[in-house]
Order: C-alpha cells, then sequence, then structure tokens
C-alpha cells in the first residue's frame, strides 16, 4: 500500500516565528506522512522543533561540495535533518531557468545523499489549451527522473503551472487522466513493482475546500501544497483530509 504524503512547500516564506504553526499541526500516526519544506534556514530548527513531522529542501546543487556561492548541497540538506528535497519546480524551471538534464542531476545528487527527491512535472495553460499535456508531462518524467528509480527515494509531484497559486483547479478528470499517465510512465520504465509503489503528488490549489475530492481522484497518493501549508489551521484540514482517504495498493 502506497503511504499518503501531505507534503508543504513554504517556498520564500517563514521566520523563526513561523515554527509555531509546526507545534499548532496535530500530527498523530495517521495514515498519512506530513512533511513541511521550509526555507533551508529553518531546515535544523523545525526538525528539533516538531519530530513527528518530516523536513525537506526546496532545491539543492547537483555536486555535494564546491565553489557555489549561495547554493546548498544535498548532504547539507541532509546534515541539517532533511528527508526529502523538492527539485523541478515551476517556480524553479521558470526563475532559474532549470532544465531538466539538470534536474536529473540534481535528482541524483539527491539520491547519494539519502534524500527522497520530489520531482515536479507540469504544463503550462498555453501548453493545456493546445492539447500539448501529456506530452510535456512525457518529457518532462523521461528527462528529469536518473535511471534506477525506487519507490523509496522518488516522489513524483503534478502540478500544472497554471494552477500554482491561481486558485485555478483542473477538473477532477483532468486530474485523474495526468496521474494515470504518470503511473504508466512510471510502469513502463522501472517495471510494474516500482511503478506501483511510487507516490504521485497532486499541487496547485490545494486547499481544504477542495482536498476531499482531489484525494478521492485514483492515483492522487496526497498532495504538495503551497500557501495552505504556511497555516496550522488550513494545513491540518488537508491532513485530515487525507488521513480518511482510500488507500490504494
Amino acid at each position: 500500500m502506497r503511504r499518503k504524503l501531505a507534503a508543504g512547500n513554504w517556498k520564500m516564506n517563514g521566520t523563526k516565528a513561523s515554527l509555531a504553526e509546526l507545534t499548532a499541526l496535530a500530527v498523530s500516526e495517521g495514515a498519512a506522512e506530513v512533511l513541511i519544506c521550509p526555507p533551508a534556514t529553518l531546515i535544523a530548527l523545525a526538525a528539533d522543533t516538531a519530530p513527528a513531522i518530516a523536513f525537506g529542501g526546496q532545491d539543492c546543487h547537483a555536486a555535494a561540495s564546491g565553489a557555489h556561492t549561495g547554493d546548498l548541497s544535498a548532504p547539507q540538506l541532509a546534515d541539517a535533518g532533511a528527508a526529502y528535497v523538492i527539485l523541478g519546480h515551476s517556480e524553479r524551471r521558470t526563475d532559474h531557468g532549470e532544465t531538466d538534464a539538470q534536474i536529473r542531476d540534481k535528482t541524483h545528487a539527491a539520491w547519494e545523499a539519502g534524500l527522497t527527491a520530489i520531482v515536479c512535472v507540469g504544463e503550462t495553460l498555453d501548453e493545456r489549451e493546445h492539447a500539448n499535456t501529456l506530452d510535456i508531462i512525457g518529457g518532462q518524467l523521461a528527462g528529469s527522473i536518473p535511471d534506477g528509480a525506487t519507490a523509496h527515494r522518488l516522489v513524483v509531484a503534478y502540478e500544472p503551472v497554471w494552477a500554482i497559486g491561481t486558485g485555478k483547479v483542473p477538473t477532477l478528470d483532468q486530474i485523474a487522466e495526468v496521474h494515470g499517465f504518470i503511473r504508466a510512465r512510471l510502469e513502463r520504465r522501472f517495471g510494474a513493482g516500482v511503478g506501483r509503489s511510487t507516490r504521485i503528488l497532486y499541487g496547485g490549489s490545494v486547499k481544504p475546500a477542495n482536498a476531499v475530492d482531489i484525494f478521492a481522484v485514483p492515483n492522487v497518493d496526497g498532495a504538495l501544497v503551497g500557501g495552505a501549508s504556511l497555516k496550522a489551521a488550513d494545513f491540518g484540514p488537508i491532513i485530515e483530509a487525507l488521513n480518511n482517504a482510500p488507500m490504494e495498493a
């Protein structure tokens, strides 16, 4: 059975005062694993503050060390207490021009450091309107994920770019189509065992009001949540909805 994952991406938000939101989250031994990816400045403090929650980074460099001013390596994230790292988020692809090849190298680096990589894929509104969604997703999966993936060290997050922070959400049928496509591609490339056991998250304007319906969609194993993960009052109901969602083999 694939364990559900509620992942919060705080992006460039949060200071030490924000750690109070972690203690306000009532994380129980429910069905869902809870993960927060705060700014790197908070990972070590957060891990000490809330041991029942997993923590992760929002990016890493492909090199383990070196003359890369301002960058963070995967071993450094692991040393700070991270167990996961988000890679290939659309904001990194857009703002920093990251390519599939770069994300592939970063994913390999994350694996080498013992981190689970959350590899993000997703189409723009123009690509969606021109019916290129599955072609785009397929290319990103092939280019961004290295060989040798396992369900332990890979999570895939589908984030339609046009839905991130906009309040727009794809229809449940659209979400089901893409998640089913991702599952099939993972099975075809890595085998049925890995493909069926790898978790696939949905991300893009997930809120308490729509979480129950989204989590009922086949092959949706959780969510990568942005703004709604910053406050326990918003993220808590999303976690609860995921705890109550049906488990899939």
